[in-house]
């Protein structure tokens, strides 16, 4: 990969602080700008707005997925904007044909955190776990970034940090979404830092006192395995959790991966796929999505005839192995660039992102 393929990375992660600078409304839509995959062809489907950002109290910048409650509220987060300018977590809740926003927490930065990245994950009581990229403690400017907890009293929302970052063996930097599995463990990514500088995968045990242990399961070398976890939520299934490194590589392009839990608590790393580089996906930055089959769809920032992002398809073989083919390549004539998001599939397998 080139220099300057390498700050586009680092800005990608980095440089979207950059939005400080502008005072730009941000618009929720309920499909966004939308791609829609059928067998072989994209097009443009209608959005609806249900709700505009005002750049100031109620948020600004929602680079989020969205949560969904049993009841039908949205929620997120915003990495600018609040009370303090740092970011909100935000929920939609819907009243007949309108929706009420309401900012459930305002970062401070500081050790609570700030520029909430991703959005929010729901447990089964309705408390919301979620990443923040600065904030907390370590050597990092502007600190390393948390792990945090939001618990549902009823009428108000306590914050906890649950994790605060080093920069150190632990990682920095965290702008995934976190997963949790039945037993309430929490899973996540970070690009940076960890034993090689280059990211980690890390799990947050609950203790009965409501303490959370910290480990790192897998530290990123830049080989094989990939480099710097992507933005993506991983995705647990049948106890294992797969998900993507958005460099590094057998070709430098970036990996899918799968981490499969041991009989002595400790968990083995298996590269899926080495992704090849243009005609391929090059940069997988957003969250994995398999279907009824096991086959695993996703999306990458560059790469593609055109390079400039793409649709996947990893389908598994009985050898073990995994068969990788490109279902879209962008060509930024109206059809959009470089994708971020996660997909989703409709009720006949059509794929939906942005």
């Amino acid at each position: 990969m080139n220099m300057s393929r390498n700050h586009n990375i680092i800005a990608i992660f980095y440089g979207l602080r950059r939005w400080r600078f502008y005072r730009l409304a941000t618009v929720l839509s309920l499909l966004a700008t939308v791609l829609l995959l059928g067998i072989s062809a994209a097009k443009a489907s209608a959005t609806e707005v249900i709700y505009s950002f005002a750049g100031d109290g109620d948020g600004e910048y929602a680079d989020t997925d969205l949560a969904i409650d049993g009841v039908g509220n949205l929620y997120g987060s915003t990495v600018l904007g609040g009370d303090f300018g740092s970011g909100t977590v935000w929920q939609l809740a819907p009243s007949g044909n309108s929706w009420t926003h309401t900012v459930l927490y305002s970062f401070p930065s500081g050790p609570d955190g700030g520029e909430p990245y991703k959005g929010v994950t729901l447990d089964a009581e309705g408390n919301l776990y979620g990443t923040a990229v600065t904030g907390g403690s370590g050597s990092c400017e502007g600190g390393c970034g948390v792990v945090y907890k939001l618990t549902n009293s009823g009428e108000t929302w306590t914050q906890t940090v649950i994790h605060a970052f080093t920069g150190g063996d632990d990682g920095s930097g965290p702008g995934a979404r976190v997963a949790l599995d039945a037993q309430g463990n929490v899973y996540g990514m970070t690009p940076t830092g960890g034993a090689f500088g280059l990211g980690t995968i890390y799990q947050l045990h609950p203790g009965a006192n409501g303490n959370y242990t910290f480990k790192v399961i897998h530290s990123f070398t830049g080989g094989t395995d990939g480099s710097s976890g992507s933005a993506g939520k991983m995705v647990l299934r049948n106890g294992h959790l797969y998900g993507a490194a958005t460099t590094g590589g057998a070709f430098g392009s970036g990996t899918v991966f799968e981490l499969s839990p041991t009989q002595v608590g400790e968990w083995d790393f298996k590269t899926l796929y080495s992704f090849r580089g243009q005609p391929d996906g090059v940069f997988p930055y957003g969250a994995l999505l398999f279907d009824r089959s096991g086959n695993i769809f996703g999306t990458t920032y560059y790469g593609g005839v055109n390079g400039i992002g793409a649709v996947y398809q990893l389908a598994p073989r009985p050898t073990g192995e995994w068969r990788e083919r490109v279902l879209y390549s962008f060509a930024a004539d109206g059809d959009g660039n470089s994708p971020i998001s996660h997909l989703n599939f409709d009720s006949v397998g059509n794929l939906y992102g942005t």
